[in-house]
């Protein structure tokens, strides 16, 4: 085979492999054993990182919360959120208003009578 022949085939397999191409890296430094495994160390270790990071970003491990029960009240007349909440909680009177306005995705305080809401139990 002629030199005319391997100049052309190296113009067009650029890139590729070829037996009459050579096979060095094209940076010129050849790692050992060790900078391999250091390579592959430091490439893993970075990847273990990274999905820590987004773990954490995404919430992953947060505590589970036990599932709350809920009873269902009919809103007698003439009666309040304040006083729903009342008749129902065991403690603080303001949390558990809060704690029925967010079981029932209500913007504001008002309540009809007749409504139902859904009221959380302790």
């Amino acid at each position: 085979m002629s030199t005319a022949t391997l100049a052309s085939n190296n113009s067009v397999l650029q890139g590729f492999s070829s037996p009459f191409t050579s096979t060095t890296n094209p940076s010129g430094a050849s790692l050992t054993r060790r900078g391999r495994l250091a390579r592959t160390l430091v490439v893993a270790s970075l990847t273990v990182v990274l999905v820590a990071g987004f773990a954490a970003t995404s919430g992953a491990g947060d505590q589970v919360v036990a599932p709350t029960s809920y009873v269902t009240v009919v809103v007698p007349g003439g009666a309040t959120l304040w006083s729903v909440a009342s008749a129902y909680s065991t403690g603080d009177v303001q949390a558990m208003v809060e704690a029925i306005r967010e079981a029932n995705n209500l913007k504001g305080y008002d309540v009809m009578a007749g409504q139902k809401l859904r009221v959380p139990t302790a």
